[in-house]
């Protein structure tokens, strides 16, 4: 059985511009290849309503599994919710759910707090949507269709996830084997490396060259979802390695 996919859309100007430095598709990449949902896509896209909404359109028609992070605070550029109720054809509405839970959120703090205009917009969301819970801030994400719309603050999307993680049904984990060697450089395996790619079609190998005090080498990654096959696959690219002189050490360098 094929694995299901998922893509990963970052929304957010402050990530274009650099002020802010993306946290979240590591984490998320991570995660999904745990549970068997590997992450094949990833775009970084502005809070710009046409672009959200012509994205979401294209890449929830070519996945199985859409993620955003971040746009969906209370401030005037937080347009996620809108746009994605745009990009389904329904009404940008509150969500019964999610502003009773904000509303008595707020009622609670000491002294209450004011359920404004500006965070009713966290209880606006497309009609239909279910909430994925916030336990850290209480203002929940959303589900509509295949599309999951999370915090982009990394600690609030990592909660959101978890709680959303076993319900996502998922295939084989994604297994990834990792060898290195100080001294080796790219040119001198990328050959022999290739064919190793060439046996071995359904496994993705990677070479990451690294830079240490200790000392520079490369690093090279086998992954795929057949466990049996990884492990041939890092046989095979460790038996290359020492053949160049190199003797393989598995794991990551330090």
């Amino acid at each position: 059985m094929t694995n299901p996919t998922a893509c990963l859309l970052i929304i957010g100007n402050e990530v274009l511009s650099g002020r802010t430095q993306d946290a979240n598709l590591k984490f998320l990449a991570t995660r999904l290849g745990e549970i068997g949902i590997p992450l094949r896509e990833v775009r970084v896209i502005p809070d710009v309503r046409e672009t959200i909404i012509a994205t979401v359109n294209e890449v929830r028609a070519k996945f199985d599994h859409v993620f955003t992070t971040g746009g969906i605070g209370p401030t005037h550029d937080d347009i996620t919710a809108e746009c994605i109720a745009a990009a389904f054809g329904v009404p940008w509405e509150p969500n019964p759910e999610a502003w009773e839970r904000l509303a008595a959120h707020y009622a609670r703090q000491n002294p209450p707090g004011d359920f404004n205009t500006a965070r009713q917009r966290m209880a606006t969301m497309p009609r239909g949507a279910t909430l994925i819970d916030n336990p850290v801030s209480i203002a929940p994400g959303f589900i509509i269709g295949n599309v999951h719309v999370m915090a982009g603050v990394p600690r609030i999307m990592q909660a959101m996830f978890e709680g959303l993680a076993p319900k996502l049904k998922g295939g084989a984990p994604v297994i990834s084997r990792a060898l290195h060697a100080n001294g080796l450089m790219e040119g001198q395996l990328a050959e022999g490396l290739g064919r190793i790619q060439a046996e071995f079609p359904e496994i993705d190998i990677g070479s990451y060259p690294y830079y240490r005090p200790t000392g520079n080498g490369v690093a090279l990654v086998a992954k795929g979802v057949d466990a049996a096959r990884v492990e041939q696959a890092t046989a095979a690219i460790g038996a290359f390695m020492a053949s160049l002189g190199f003797p393989p050490v598995e794991g990551e360098p330090g």
